[in-house]
């Protein structure tokens, strides 16, 4: 026998060092974690969800210890009783030999290392397991949906709720085993009760009975796992074209499952009886006849059955399970009650058919009719709040500190009896925008603290007059006036409130003189308004703990230091909306897009929060995320998550307060009851989410319909409008969302859609809506028109307008096209694209009128290139049938498609003063284009290109010195030298040739 391998040792100097080093660790380690937990808590207590965070501390808690004891305690068990049962003698072959040296090195440390064993597992399976404390009180608090799926007739809420749970379960009873398996057979390999190369018996009688009862457990849980593989085939991809369990799935591998769970079954008592038979024949004999099951039942015969008689035929064998899949993927997206409408089939044809025929005059007269009766002409979208940021930051903006976001927002207002919508936004606190002397700890936390003020602008009017092309904001300016009354417009809590990832916390109030900055001085000079926050939002670090705890979290010194910090101090942190209703609720998933509306004279962020679940039965999975990405999100730049599921609803409308912060929850119930879901988490989290009754009728006003929702609705509705199961499967109606043609050609991401006021066809009168067109799959004519309503007494009503198949109607890449290579606007488009200017398309809006068919409607805008410079709308684009209209007002333009009379409906029918009309003739689309040279070298056309660049050059002048009057001044005169081109290039074209 070997001698005993000698335990190193380490010194009594080494030994303090490393304990030291550890505690010092630990100690870091733990008062970093109990800071953040204690700052959480500080945060939830101020916002009264503190019934949140004791929730999912106590879940957490519950999930970690339970499953960290059962892991850590029974392997630690099984090694225990692997250890206590080992033989006495071993036979001394020269593989014994060899483990007698690890056998003496681990003796010594024996409870040592199982100890370890026990909390190193324990750990780690409590730390995975508490990260799924939505899913256990999803199972303990489920709620029935009221509706079984159409082949196992359980309730939805078995699937969504009970059977993640179970799957949860029976993982980590699977692990337990197999780790107790492990643990086992190593333990007694090294003591001698399992000799693999030793003649003679291999195993000891205990290691035998640990071991078979270890594997017959194992099996067991393998046909428990059979069990649940029955309902899991709801969810089956087989079909290829739809979701859930198919014909084979139904016919062939369903019936295997059943066979292979008796199989396990009599598998596992044929281990368990080993325990007393003492023979190695009969579990083996079992595994094989497990292993022949499953490979013949499981997976040989359902794949013969695909391939044989499935695939022949798969449009008529599919058909019962295409259209399950069908209705429960409508439902599960709440599209199962979309009003399908067909469009424009009845009309007289003309140069579309289904169209009116605008050479006809039976038919302009209807057209003509239809334009003044509807309200959709008198509210369309002039200005696009996807282009006009710089603008308003150019004309808002007042000082550096304060900005505005990238994407501003559409909301409405009734003002003096009319319901119109608005451009809107909130002058937010920029910290990205302080200048280098204003960048200290005290301007950036103590004094830049908030934004102040509310800037609307009408979306279907600009300025008249010298100015025209800029938004005419009814609303703006510092202290805030026009027509939305707002009595508090400070803003604490925004979107800008998070720079590069960081959350801009704020110390606030407490000071004997006033010292955050709120707004200039009316009159000249820098002079300011200074204030002090008085509102209940805040945590209160008056404590010397408090601000020790702030110091160590914020990593600054300056919370103990300063004298800014005082007993009535407060912290404002988590200050964008998204992240503090995330916080507040963590079982919603919210819209990556909250927006301002003035309720009660105070600023709301208005959110939507949604639940879901991917355990849906039939219903086809999805990416909320990559749903959402449009042209104007990029890829990877929205708000949500890039996580798969395939059941969502609109269920809670979130409001943040601006001033104070305040986060409230309001249950969006829908017609027939509340989501099963929210019930659920309501359940969880008793007292958090308010009734919709609580509600004010302003609020309930300015509830819109929630635009990433209507993306991911869109996209199903692309193939899930075929009701007939063989015309789904061949998939030969199948639409998709069109490219949005004004990023066109750097971008081919989807056109976003767009909210407007506009009346429905068959409506009394305009409603807010969001919508979209459709085309046809793989092509850029359009098939439909969806849109979804937002007014109170119709909110969510989803209508489709449905366009004849056999119909060209254009598309809008196709309007788009036609657009930029008319022959009046390619030359305007040529010169404003220069060093100097550039011209931006603004939305691309379709438009239903009537009866009459959709009109497309573009703004376009030009911007200059210099450092300040900002778009302003100069043109109108209209586009109905082959017709193009291309002026400097709508009215002019809708003139020259439809005729006299046509522009009265306009919003601009007016000419502005000092402008001149467009010719009222429509733009020819035949007409070849001017020579680049602007003519035969024409003095006329020469002079009127001279003074263009010359107006383009004081234009950018004047925005880079933000001379407003200087602006106004070269629009004008830009305008002026283009008119007078285009009337120079007029001429010359009727000119007779030499």
């Amino acid at each position: 026998m070997r001698p005993p391998v000698p335990v190193p040792t380490l010194s009594r100097r080494a030994k303090l060092v490393i304990g030291a080093v550890a505690v010092l660790l630990v100690l870091f380690t733990v008062i970093g974690t109990l800071t953040n937990v204690y700052v959480d808590y500080l945060w939830f207590d101020e916002t009264d969800f503190t019934e949140v965070f004791w929730t999912e501390v106590q879940t957490r808690a519950l999930l970690f210890a339970v499953t960290g004891v059962a892991t850590g305690g029974l392997v630690a068990l099984a090694v225990h009783l692997a250890y206590r049962f080992r033989p006495t003698f071993r036979p001394m072959s020269l593989e014994q030999q060899n483990l007698e040296r690890y056998r003496q090195s681990i003796e010594p440390r024996r409870k040592t290392l199982l100890t370890a064993l026990a909390v190193v597992l324990g750990l780690f399976a409590g730390f995975t397991a508490q990260g799924s404390w939505r899913t256990w009180l999803e199972f303990r608090n489920a709620t029935d949906f009221g509706r079984v799926d159409p082949q196992f007739g359980l309730d939805i809420s078995f699937f969504v709720f009970d059977y993640p749970f179970y799957r949860l379960a029976l993982g980590f009873a699977f692990a337990i085993v197999l780790l107790a398996l492990i643990g086992s057979v190593l333990t007694h390999y090294v003591f001698g009760g399992l000799r693999l190369q030793t003649p003679g018996q291999k195993l000891s009688g205990a290691a035998r009975v640990q071991l078979s009862v270890l594997v017959g457990v194992f099996v067991a849980l393998k046909a428990v796992g059979y069990w649940l593989d029955r309902y899991g085939l709801v969810y089956s991809n087989r079909g290829d074209v739809f979701t859930g369990a198919s014909y084979t799935d139904v016919n062939a591998l369903l019936p295997a499952k059943n066979i292979l769970v008796f199989v396990a079954a009599f598998c596992a008592l044929a281990f368990f009886a080993n325990v007393f038979v003492r023979n190695t024949l009969l579990p083996a004999g079992a595994l094989g006849v497990l292993l022949v099951a499953s490979l013949v039942t499981g997976v040989a015969y359902p794949a013969g059955v695909q391939q044989f008689l499935v695939r022949p035929s798969a449009d008529q064998r599919e058909q019962e399970y295409i259209e399950r899949a069908i209705g429960s993927t409508l439902d599960a997206y709440g599209l199962d009650e979309i009003e399908y409408v067909p469009y424009a089939q009845n009309q007289t044809t003309g140069g579309e058919a289904g169209e009116a025929d605008l050479s006809d005059n039976a038919d302009t007269e209807a057209a003509l009719a239809e334009l003044a009766d509807s309200p959709t002409i008198s509210n369309a979208r002039l200005l696009d709040p996807n282009v006009l940021s710089a603008t308003f930051t150019a004309r808002q903006q007042i000082r550096n500190v304060y900005g505005f976001p990238d994407k501003l927002d559409i909301d409405r207002y009734t003002v003096d009896g009319e319901l119109q919508d608005y451009v809107v936004a909130v002058r937010e606190l920029d910290q990205s925008g302080l200048s280098e002397n204003q960048s200290s700890w005290i301007n950036r936390h103590t004094v830049y603290t908030h934004g102040n003020g509310f800037v609307a602008a009408p979306a279907n009017e600009v300025v008249a007059g010298q100015e025209g092309g800029e938004p005419d904001f009814t609303t703006g300016n510092l202290p805030t006036t026009g027509d939305i009354d707002v009595d508090q417009a400070r803003i604490y809590y925004g979107e800008l409130m998070n720079v590069n990832g960081q959350d801009v916390y704020s110390v606030v109030g407490g000071n004997d003189e006033p010292r955050e900055f709120d707004l200039p001085e009316g009159g000249s000079g820098d002079r300011q308004i200074n204030s002090t926050y008085d509102g209940e939002g805040g945590v209160s670090i008056g404590s010397f703990f408090r601000q020790l705890t702030f110091a160590i979290f914020y990593r600054e010194r300056n919370f103990l230091l300063s004298d800014a910090v005082n007993d009535q101090s407060k912290v404002l942190y988590v200050r964008d909306p998204l992240e503090r209703v995330e916080k507040a609720a963590p079982f919603l998933t919210v819209d990556g897009d909250p927006y301002p509306a003035v309720i009660d004279g105070r600023v709301q962020w208005i959110l939507d929060g949604y639940t879901t679940s991917d355990a849906y039965p039939y219903a086809e999975q999805m990416s909320l995320g990559e749903a959402a990405t449009d042209a104007l999100t990029g890829v990877g730049t929205t708000a949500l998550p890039d996580q798969q599921f395939n059941y969502i609803r609109n269920s809670v409308k979130a409001t943040v307060d601006a001033y104070d912060g305040t986060v409230t929850l309001y249950a969006w119930d829908q017609e027939d009851r509340m989501d099963p879901v929210l019930q659920t988490y309501m359940k969880a989290f008793p007292g958090i989410v308010r009734p919709e009754s609580d509600m004010s009728e302003e609020l309930i006003s300015h509830v819109r319909y929630p635009e990433d929702l209507f993306k991911l609705q869109r996209d199903v509705l692309t193939r899930y409008h075929v009701a007939n199961p063989v015309d789904f499967y061949n998939q030969n109606d199948r639409w998709q969302v069109p490219v949005d043609p004004t990023q066109q050609p750097e971008s081919t991401d989807p056109q976003p859609p767009y909210y407007i006021v506009a009346q429905r066809p068959g409506d009394e009168e305009a409603s807010f809506q969001l919508t979209s067109a459709l085309n046809a799959y793989n092509r850029d004519n359009l098939s439909a028109f969806i849109s979804a309503s937002s007014a109170p007494e119709t909110y969510g009503e989803i209508q489709v307008l449905r366009l004849p198949g056999n119909t060209p109607y254009r598309g809008p890449l196709q309007v788009q096209n036609a657009f930029e290579s008319n022959n009046q606007v390619r030359p305007d488009l040529t010169l404003f694209d220069s060093d100097n200017s550039e011209p931006v398309f603004g939305n691309l809006l379709t438009l239903p009128i009537g009866n009459a068919g959709l009109v497309y409607i573009e703004p376009l805008y030009v911007q200059g290139t210099g450092a300040g410079g900002f778009p302003l709308l100069q043109k109108v684009l209209v586009n109905y049938q082959d017709k193009i209209g291309y002026a400097n007002t709508l009215a002019e333009a809708l003139t020259q498609v439809f005729g006299e009379g046509a522009g009265e409906a306009a919003p601009d029918s007016d000419v502005a003063p000092g402008e001149t009309p467009a010719p009222e003739q429509p733009a020819d689309p035949g007409t070849s284009p001017p020579p680049a040279d602007g003519g035969s070298g024409s003095p006329t056309l020469e002079a009127a290109l001279a003074d263009i660049d010359a107006a383009l050059d004081a234009l950018a002048d004047a925005q880079r010195n933000a001379d407003f009057a200087a602006i106004g001044q070269a629009q004008a005169d830009l305008q002026a030298a283009v008119d007078a081109y285009q009337a120079a290039q007029a001429a010359g074209s009727a000119a007779p040739a030499d």
